[in-house]
């Protein structure tokens, strides 16, 4: 984790991505908002940490991000260029900068084809190095990653959870990008490989000095290692701000349920164990006012009727009418 980044790599500005669906035969189709409105700067060298529950639109950021997915609307810029202004042409290139690392490390990798040459893909579509040049750089890249030389002529399936996920992580850093995506990359291992995987992580970042966006649903993994953690609720922002912050005095009920879920061995911790009531709300029938509020052991009627800002609370942007006052009610 960098605590002196430098230069802005990635900035979001309002990102939206509705989805068109059908609701059966004989009624109109439905708008389904998957993303509403998210906005960050990401430095190099930084991390930022998207936690919330699923279904809150991480995945959705992710593939925008990524640009797998066009935004609705909105504005995404990497290392300055504007992805969501730019032709075909400058997309493939943009798309170099930006590489992801999906939660299921043995689906992202081919199960005929060689580790070897899985890594050096990448190099081969996008450099001009020869087959010798490739392969020596794939070699070094395996070497940085733990792995060892023999392993460059084996299978997918010959590999266990934790060889898998630092394959794929060699694979999105063989570019040198810019930013990283991680989407959910330590879910599908054992508890055991999740801090050698997130280690790992953070040793190539301080190498290559990217920027990551680390999504997650558990808190607890995202901790240690970001620097900025942004909290999404039904596709919308709840909360961003420092790390630290955000863990030992959150403001948002949101925030403090899910903290208040994550198991912990501190002593001193004095989250309050709120609970959430009801259910999560459907995304084709969303709900007025605070996307929350259904849920919200503190809402009011003003919760109900109006949509709270995105402001800036402090040191972070809160959507709460009464992120003042912790969530307490007013």
């Amino acid at each position: 984790m960098s605590t002196e980044p430098t230069h802005s790599v990635l900035s979001a500005r309002d990102l939206t991505r509705h989805y068109e669906v059908s609701r059966g035969l004989f009624k109109p189709r439905a708008t389904v908002r998957a993303l509403n409105g998210v906005s960050f700067e990401l430095k190099a060298g930084e991390t930022l940490a998207v936690v919330g529950e699923s279904g809150c639109g991480k995945s959705t950021l992710a593939r925008a991000l990524t640009l797998i997915e066009e935004p609705t609307s909105g504005s995404l810029q990497i290392a300055g260029h504007d992805v969501t202004q730019a032709d075909r042409a400058q997309r493939k290139l943009l798309r170099r900068d930006v590489q992801m690392v999906f939660q299921n490390p043995y689906a992202s990798l081919n199960p005929r084809r060689k580790i070897g040459d899985q890594l050096a893909e990448p190099l081969a579509i996008n450099s001009p190095l020869s087959r010798s040049e490739r392969r020596e750089r794939v070699q070094a890249m395996m070497q940085q990653v733990g792995l060892r030389p023999e392993h460059y002529q084996r299978y997918p399936h010959m590999f266990s959870g934790g060889q898998r996920q630092r394959i794929a992580l060699a694979r999105a850093m063989m570019l040198n990008p810019k930013v990283l995506v991680a989407d959910e990359p330590t879910s599908a291992l054992d508890v055991s490989i999740q801090a050698q995987v997130l280690n790992l992580f953070m040793d190539l970042q301080e190498q290559f000095n990217a920027a990551y966006v680390f999504i997650s649903h558990d808190l607890a993994v995202v901790r240690h290692v970001a620097d900025q953690v942004l909290v999404m609720y039904f596709g919308s922002p709840m909360e961003k701000g420092p790390a630290e912050e955000v863990y030992t005095r959150p403001l948002h009920p949101y925030t403090q349920v899910l903290l208040a879920a994550t198991p912990s061995f501190d002593a001193n911790r004095s989250i309050s164990r709120i609970r959430p009531s009801g259910e999560l709300p459907s995304p084709l029938d969303p709900p007025s006012g605070c996307p929350f509020h259904g849920r919200c052991p503190y809402a009011t009627e003003r919760c109900s009727a109006e949509v709270p800002a995105f402001r800036p609370v402090g040191d972070r942007e809160v959507a709460c009418h009464y992120a003042e006052t912790l969530g307490a009610p007013h």
